[in-house]
């Protein structure tokens, strides 16, 4: 790991000064909302814009790459990002706030795609798997520290939107200047969605259900959080605790699941979110109880996240891994696009306890699907499975690639030793 941040530490450092922008601005956004009287059936719109433009991104920047390179494309979207970031404050109209979120979630999938080949192209062989595992670990603690500054300034002001502004620009500095030269660009031909659902309806209906949660959970946190009268402290709180439990949790359920059915796990984890989500609704917890739930239900929506991709892939050669893997972020993409507003459409009729009972209905659907494909197929030997990989939702299909490259190599080193 040492060698690693050796060599890698102007891009790890770069990508959580982004991801410390990206933070921000959407925890930020849903109480500066409630500030500016903007309603809740509005800021789902908002806040779905970024999933939005991260799904119309992943579409279109590696043609843009391809076109005129990497150094380009990242910084033209790295200003972009950061303009936008000041303009929230200076246009706090629900429109222009979509159209911007819209605009900064196709900025933020470019850079991901960039960075991402950068920290491939500059790994070794032997590097790989650790600079992968090094890059979501620093995504996540970012996002986790983005929760920390929204606490340093008043959100009806100006300050909290330009320091974002001012990290994401400094956030191109190590990297723009890294001696790593840009890479290679190869685009990814998604498998079709129903080549994916052919070979596991599990991973493709799984894909879409959980995308709502985690959009729905995280997108929205902070306008619910406001709606329900939470202060700026306990908002941020609220969202560091699901990234908190989903880093925490990914490792101990990815061991696990490479020893049994992974259907098992996704059943269990699902079930164990929708008991966390009505035991909110029933006993109407204190902070504390709320800060549980939402590490539970984070650390139940990113494993599910990656054992899903897993799960399909177990059932493919690994030629055509990660075409399945790309394909799969794009049905992803679709479930986390809808989830704000189905979230912000149950808030207007149940009030605020319709944020978590969008959450309960998607997770018990997915419960029931799941325990439903255990009785319509067998699962595979869990001596062919792969080995689990740790992903983040935030992450483009080439840190996913590169991710499931090393995880199936590990899987065979392992079998390897197994059988000496």
């Amino acid at each position: 790991m040492l060698t690693v941040l050796r060599t890698s530490w102007p891009l790890l450092l770069g990508v959580m000064l982004l991801m410390v922008g990206n933070g921000m601005q959407s925890t930020l956004l849903g109480v500066r909302g409630a500030i500016e009287g903007i309603s809740t059936g509005r800021m789902s719109v908002v806040m779905a814009g970024y999933f939005g433009g991260f799904l119309l991104g992943s579409l279109l920047v590696p043609g843009m790459i391809q076109r005129v390179g990497h150094v380009r494309v990242f910084a033209a979207l790295g200003s972009l990002i950061s303009a936008v970031l000041i303009l929230y404050a200076a246009a706090p109209n629900w429109i222009a706030w979509a159209l911007m979120r819209l605009a900064i979630g196709f900025s933020f999938s470019g850079v991901y795609i960039t960075a991402e080949s950068w920290m491939n192209a500059s790994a070794t062989n032997e590097t790989r798997g650790r600079a992968m595992s090094a890059y979501m670990i620093v995504q996540m603690l970012g996002l986790v520290s983005a929760q920390v500054l929204v606490n340093f300034a008043d959100p009806a002001g100006y300050m909290l939107f330009i320091i974002p502004s001012v990290l994401v620009s400094l956030a191109f500095t190590p990297i723009l200047l890294s001696p790593q030269p840009a890479p290679q660009f190869e685009t990814l031909r998604p498998m079709s969605v129903a080549r994916l659902f052919r070979v596991s309806p599990l991973g493709c209906v799984g894909m879409m259900l959980i995308g709502g949660v985690f959009a729905g959970i995280y997108g929205m946190a902070p306008v619910w959080g406001a709606a329900k009268g939470l202060s700026v402290r306990e908002v941020s709180a609220f969202v560091a605790a699901i990234f908190i439990g989903g880093l925490v949790l990914q490792y101990p359920i990815g061991w696990l699941s490479d020893r049994m059915d992974r259907r098992v796990v996704i059943t269990g984890l699902a079930v164990m979110g929708t008991l966390v989500v009505t035991a909110v609704l029933l006993l109407d917890p204190g902070i504390w109880g709320l800060l549980l739930a939402a590490a539970l239900v984070g650390g139940v929506a990113n494993p599910v996240y990656a054992l899903l991709i897993a799960y399909t892939n177990d059932f493919l050669p690994t030629s055509e891994m990660a075409g399945a893997s790309a394909g799969l972020l794009f049905v992803n993409g679709f479930g986390s696009f809808g989830g704000p507003m189905v979230t912000a459409w149950l808030m207007s009729v149940l009030g605020n306890d319709g944020f978590w009972i969008y959450n309960a209905a998607l997770l018990s659907l997915l419960a029931l699907y799941a325990g439903w494909r255990m009785t319509r197929r067998a699962a595979p030997p869990v001596e062919a499975q792969g080995n689990f990989a740790v992903l983040s939702p935030a992450a483009s299909s080439l840190a996913v690639e590169v991710a499931l490259s090393e995880a199936d190599e590990a899987a065979r080193s392992d079998k390897q030793k197994d059988a000496a």
